[in-house]
């Protein structure tokens, strides 16, 4: 594992050190009474002690649930409540765009009422500012770490024993505990890192998601180690001292393999080319994306100045309730088309139907289901069945005694039989009777060289029954106008047809996004139809982007 710090320290742990570490941080976690079905909250930033934190608690059988050390400490609250940590563990700070997060002192506001289950705070010394250490609460890794013995036993687990938590947002309800176990999800992580990313001995892969999603769990922790990659782990982010510090980072270590966000993608555009340009990027040979559709311009774009033009793009679709890779190509074996996630993963059986489960016809909206089990798919939610049951199997009726895992995203599938995810439901437009995806509007706009990023929605229309209702923010050189809004309305007509006339388009200066670099698009449909803000606000990274927006 190698390890970039923000402000350019760097360690490199080999798999033995890393062994070592592990059994030493499991120790520790059991002296202070942790135990086999325990579970342990982490909340770290970017550095190598959170996959160790990870792996310790995997060792001895208790389950971890990360909690992405950018959350507020509300929503870390909530996520310890549900969970009924015993322990938490995490830093004294971590370095992010030039400024140190405070990470215990989350930690500390959490656990400060209502989380009677926590008992002692692990603390790892990594920006070594003062900290207020409540005694016999807290203690410091370092200090444990050496007296604790380099050996420590695996636990005997079964197969379907838990593994980890997971929380994930919904657009209702407090976040779902989602369950992972332990032999399903390590073998499909294995296998789906394996074959997706064509590993091989001398790669050195990069993963730039944060272990706090399961991005970070799948293709960071569980997938690259257990093939034995090397794998590069990053403190930091983009940043104005450092627009160009991922291309540093692939320049300094030979990156070959290469995993990010089309949000990041896009936010790599709007800075400039000069910045991969400048730096040496031919280790690369295999690019990947995850979290969200990438629209076709991004695609092109990261093929072109990051790839060459001589590297496979493979765009992965997936959830943190499926553990790993549902749809994406194989790199060498599966023509791409850019802005489509192609077939499924071996073994996995999609299909796309209407409400009543029947298939639709070739390009034909429909939604995204999961026919067969697989190996990591989730088991529950964490202490609500109820909520597993109705939020993933029952939208869709069996068919043929057989029920349908509802991924709750939009999709259509080609002539070719290729997939091309529309995203969530509700971000799936029904205007003036047809299906229409809110990304392949979001595409049209972001192909116009004005915009820099663009957010779509739906607002009730009395006449066509919804009508398309567009956020846009600009690139520097160019000015609001009411022209160019009519511009850029007509350039959708001219990408994908009259049908997708936006309504109105509003330009922002920003727009409001999860600290994971998400859009919210519930607040902006809120916004859009006049209502009040429904939902949870805590895990919004800038709040005043919804004020502005609000004022505008």
């Amino acid at each position: 594992m190698i390890w970039e710090g923000e402000p350019g320290d760097s360690r490199s742990l080999t798999y033995a050190q890393l062994h070592e570490e592990g059994c030493q941080m499991a120790n520790v976690i059991k002296d202070l009474g942790v135990k086999k079905g325990d579970r342990v909250g982490i909340y770290m930033p970017m550095i190598p002690e959170a996959a160790i934190a990870m792996l310790a608690c995997a060792r001895i059988g208790a389950a971890h649930s990360v909690v992405f050390g950018g959350f507020s400490s509300e929503a870390l609250k909530a996520r310890l409540q549900d969970a009924e940590a015993k322990l938490v563990i995490t830093a004294d700070g971590g370095w992010r765009k030039d400024k140190i997060v405070p990470v215990k002192d989350a930690v500390d506001k959490a656990i400060a009422s209502d989380v009677p289950s926590v008992t002692n705070v692990l603390v790892v010394q990594r920006t070594k500012q003062e900290l207020e250490m409540q005694a016999g609460r807290d203690v410091w890794w370092h200090e444990l770490k050496e007296n604790a013995s380099k050996e420590c036993p695996a636990e005997p687990m079964d197969s379907e024993d838990l593994l980890f938590v997971l929380y994930t947002s919904g657009t209702t309800g407090k976040p779902k505990g989602v369950v992972h176990t332990t032999g399903g999800y390590n073998l499909y992580t294995h296998m789906t890192f394996k074959w997706t990313f064509d590993i091989k001995d001398d790669d050195v892969y990069w993963c730039t998601a944060d272990v706090g999603w399961i991005t970070g769990h799948s293709y960071i922790v569980y997938g690259p180690l257990s093939n034995g990659a090397t794998t590069v782990m990053y403190e930091g982010a983009p940043r104005p001292s450092n627009p160009g510090c991922f291309w540093d980072v692939v320049e300094k270590y030979g990156v070959t393999i290469f995993y990010t966000a089309p949000t990041a993608i896009r936010a790599f555009i709007k800075m400039g080319d000069e910045h991969p340009n400048k730096r040496d990027l031919s280790s690369l040979r295999i690019l990947g994306t995850v979290g969200e559709p990438i629209n076709p311009e991004a695609w092109m774009w990261y093929h072109k100045v990051i790839g060459n033009e001589k590297c496979p793009i493979v765009d992965t679709w997936w959830q943190t309730e499926t553990g790993g890779f549902m749809l994406t190509p194989i790199p060498g074996a599966t023509p791409t088309k850019p802005g489509s996630a192609t077939l499924p993963f071996p073994g996995i059986i999609a299909d796309i139907v209407d409400l009543e489960g029947n298939p639709v016809e070739d390009n034909e909206g429909g939604y995204l289901v999961i026919k067969h089990p697989w190996p990591s798919m989730m088991r529950t939610v964490y202490k609500n069945d109820d909520r597993f049951r109705s939020t993933y199997w029952e939208h869709i009726p069996p068919k043929d005694g057989n029920y349908l895992y509802f991924a709750g995203d939009g999709a259509r599938r080609d002539e070719d039989g290729y997939y091309w995810v529309m995203g969530r439901v509700d971000d799936v437009m029904n205007i003036s009777g047809h299906r229409l995806g809110t990304m392949e509007v979001e595409s049209a706009l972001v192909s116009h060289p004005a915009v820099a990023e663009a957010a779509v929605v739906s607002r009730p229309d009395e006449l066509k029954g919804e009508d398309v209702y567009a956020f846009v923010t600009l690139e520097g050189s160019y000015d609001e106008s009411d022209e160019l809004k009519q511009e850029l309305k007509q350039h959708v007509v001219q990408e994908i047809g009259a049908i997708a006339r936006p309504g109105e388009i509003r330009f922002a200066d920003a727009l409001p996004k999860t600290r994971s670099g998400k859009i919210i698009r519930r607040f902006l449909r809120n916004l859009a139809a006049g209502e009040d803000l429904v939902g949870d606000i805590s895990t919004m990274e800038d709040l005043s982007v919804l004020d502005k927006l609000r004022q505008g």
